[in-house]
């Protein structure tokens, strides 16, 4: 079979919509005809008839998923096409294939996404409205986004997913959300249902809404209890055994660690989890990895990264640095315990060039380890003494805390290697 867009990548994902192949341009049509191989879930490849596959082998998605990645490779140069629903480069296949096949490998022709049809519905203006899914994600990865006045559009799961996310919004004390429910949209049998949190939440569990939904959820301005994003939670929004990164220094730490999408957190130490948490929470994309030898407070940890809204958080039952080896390199350090020469050596090397370090001590020793640092390699040395109003008798006074040291770094690797060779 000859290809006659010549110039073209050999891997094209076209995104189709409730409509099917009646909503394909002519580009589309031409490449499903000159395909040799077709991917797509078994919705999609039933809607391709015989005489425009023209012989083309049909392919569904492997477990594991990898499987599919390697079997792409192997087709490099052959004309493929692949099948998604909708808008293939938000939240689907397209994005996925995107980190292994770029340039002139592949191309994407997309159909209006379920976001852009479901915020047309509404009148919401897409630059105004969170975009988030659960489809293949917990649940609890929509905690973080429940702030007030938010307007959030969040492809389900299935047909379960709007009552599961009414039930979670009533377990908040947001029972007064406004949710939409959008089915099989730009299809004959779309159909939008209105509701609230509270009414949705006593639906029937066989009464299911179809499984190709959008749900939009508005919520009110003014909600009694709820996070931000922006680093520094109240103490007591952890599960603790009293040692952990209370809530001025945790905000002073991240300033200085700044997390942004995408970037990998080692969090040594990690305790209940705080600081890691927080940098999660920061941004969907942001991951970590604490490490810590006791298992009460990892347990801890897990509680607070799942109450919280970042269940993907990785636990490791070990010391650094012995447990770190093998992990994924870090765009930032925490260290928040266990602190000695060895593992600051092992996070320093580790440490991806302009990446941030953020060490704490509170006994002299680690206080004068942390010197030393400073003295070596530069950075930032503060000490952060927090003291707060408590009752004294009839009035007031200021109690302080202990005093942490902090070291800050950020690491330049010609800077790094001067002082290595002196």
């Amino acid at each position: 079979m000859i290809n006659q867009h010549q110039n073209a990548p050999w891997l094209t994902v076209i995104g189709i919509g409730e409509d099917g192949l009646d909503g394909l341009g002519d580009l589309a049509w031409s490449l499903i005809a000159e395909a040799e191989v077709i991917y797509g879930g078994a919705r999609h490849l039933a809607m391709i008839p015989d005489d425009l596959a023209n012989g083309a082998e049909m392919r569904g998605w492997p477990t594991p998923f990898s499987n599919a990645i390697k079997a792409l490779e192997s087709l490099r140069g052959t004309p493929v096409v692949v099948l998604a629903s909708g808008d293939p480069m938000y939240f689907g296949i397209g994005g996925t294939l995107s980190r292994h096949f770029q340039g002139n490998d592949m191309r994407c022709l997309s159909f209006p996404g379920s976001f852009s049809l479901a915020a047309s519905r509404l009148g919401w203006p897409l630059d105004r409205t969170e975009k988030l899914t659960i489809h293949g994600r917990s649940i609890k990865t929509l905690l973080p986004h429940y702030l007030p006045g938010a307007r959030l559009l969040v492809l389900s799961r299935d047909g379960a997913s709007p009552k599961e996310v009414a039930c979670q919004l009533c377990a908040r004390g947001i029972a007064d959300a406004e949710l939409t429910i959008l089915e099989h949209l730009g299809g004959e049998a779309e159909r939008i249902v209105s509701t609230h949190a509270s009414i949705l939440a006593e639906r029937e569990e066989s009464d299911r809404f179809a499984d190709l939904n959008v749900l939009a959820i508005a919520l009110p301005a003014h909600l009694q209890n709820w996070y931000p994003i922006q680093p520094g939670l109240p103490d007591e929004a952890f599960e603790h055994d009293g040692k952990m990164t209370k809530r001025d220094i945790r905000a002073s730490a991240l300033a200085k660690l700044m997390p942004h999408p995408g970037g990998l957190l080692w969090d040594v130490g990690t305790g209940c989890g705080s600081v890691a948490i927080e940098w999660m929470r920061s941004h969907r994309t942001c991951r970590a990895i604490g490490i810590e030898p006791q298992e009460k407070r990892r347990t801890l940890a897990r509680h607070n990264a799942e109450c919280l809204g970042v269940p993907s958080f990785k636990l490791i039952a070990d010391t650094a640095p012995a447990g770190l080896e093998g992990q994924d390199t870090p765009d930032a350090v925490f260290i928040g315990g266990g602190l000695s020469y060895e593992v600051m050596a092992y996070c320093l090397d580790a440490l991806k060039p302009g990446g941030r370090l953020v060490a704490h001590a509170v006994t002299l020793g680690s206080e004068h380890l942390l010197l030393e640092m400073f003295e070596k390699h530069g950075g930032d040395l503060t000490r952060l003494s927090i003291s707060r109003a408590t009752p004294v008798g009839p009035y007031f006074g200021w109690k302080p805390s202990m005093p942490v040291t902090q070291w800050a770094f950020i690491k330049s690797p010609r800077d790094l290697d001067e002082k290595h060779n002196q």
